[in-house]
């Protein structure tokens, strides 16, 4: 059995779609979005981080879709570059332009950043997508505007197979992998954005995973690497002069972070091939480059959020918003009961 059959496990994610109440109940089928109009829908797209592994493919994503869909659709992206106050710069001149609909990555969690330039959008009567999910003060705020939605990955699910991928393996190769025989998986988990739902989220139910199957662990280190490949693999090369041969496994929130941990362990000689000197890495994305490092061996294995579905939701739902539709239409997207 090839590597890839047999240690990854490829899911995947549902999108779950935060959309307004009343559109909860539609029985939507999927259709695809045949718009008439004379001239493109322009919909501005601010990006936290651009540079970013996944972004830059849900960029890709985007592009492609604007030349499948020439005059239909025209995408403007701005890059936030992890910048709140950067990021509000251009939301803010992007509202003196003619855009239909602002899709947004918010960069910080605190309702106190980003108050005033959401208050701006709402004053301006823009559509508006909050993409990945912000803070739950965030979405309490923008409940009351009649065009806002969020559109999302079940991060809940995501974490969960993660941590069932570890679950796999220590059922099947335990002797390797608890290298001092105490029963318990030692573990370090490479942590995304500070304060984020998704971090929270992946970090929770990956772990929560393994006690459910009776796995015990021990949390040797979680630094926070703001889902960056060159952050994880200088905390990797310093946490394993630390730590050794006492890390067990090495959890990551992302694919990107999960890379720079397999590059820092193979400054060590680890993660080349040699099952006696392999710590399991799992990320979640789903990254060509994790893809590539799964096929050679090198990481144990990946949860697929494909950023082309993530990308076609974006469009479909997007496009119904700023030609004021219900934002499901004519989709088979699910929707998530708002917050009370």
């Amino acid at each position: 059995m090839s590597v890839l059959k047999k240690i990854i496990i490829f899911i995947m994610i549902l999108l779950t779609i935060i959309a307004l109440p009343a559109e909860i109940s539609k029985n939507n089928v999927y259709a695809s979005p045949d718009f008439n109009e004379k001239k493109p829908v322009k919909i501005a797209v601010f990006f936290d981080n651009s540079n970013a592994m996944y972004i830059s493919l849900l960029k890709e994503n985007l592009e492609l879709i604007q030349k499948e869909n020439e005059n239909k659709v025209e995408f403007t992206f701005f890059d936030g570059k992890d910048n709140q106050m950067s990021q509000n710069e251009s939301i803010d001149n992007a509202l003196k332009q003619n855009f239909d609909l602002f899709i947004i990555g918010i960069i910080s969690q605190k309702l106190k950043d980003v108050e005033s330039i959401l208050s701006k959008i709402m004053e301006k009567n823009i559509p508006v997508i909050l993409n990945p999910d912000p803070a739950e003060e965030i979405i309490k705020f923008m409940k009351p505007y009649k065009k806002f939605v969020v559109v999302g990955a079940d991060f809940e699910q995501s974490g969960t197979m993660q941590g069932k991928i570890f679950v796999d393996e220590w059922n099947s190769n335990k002797e390797s992998i608890d290298k001092n025989h105490d029963n318990i998986l030692q573990y370090i988990m490479l942590k995304g954005r500070i304060g984020s739902p998704l971090t929270y989220l992946r970090t929770k139910y990956s772990i929560l995973a393994l006690n459910d199957a009776g796995i015990k662990t021990e949390e040797l280190s979680s630094p926070e690497c703001e889902w960056i490949e060159d952050c994880a693999r200088s905390s990797i090369e310093s946490l394993f002069l630390k730590h050794g041969n006492k890390i067990e496994a090495i959890i990551s929130n992302n694919d990107a972070m999960a890379v720079g941990a397999v590059k820092a362990l193979q400054k060590y000689g680890y993660n080349k091939g040699d099952k006696e000197k392999t710590i399991p890495v799992v990320g979640i994305d789903g990254m060509p480059a994790a893809k590539d490092l799964i096929q050679k061996g090198f990481m144990e294995g990946t949860v697929v959020v494909e950023p082309h579905d993530l990308a076609e939701a974006l469009y479909a739902i997007g496009m119904n918003l700023a030609l004021d539709r219900p934002s499901l239409e004519n989709t088979n997207y699910n929707s998530a009961k708002m917050l009370e």
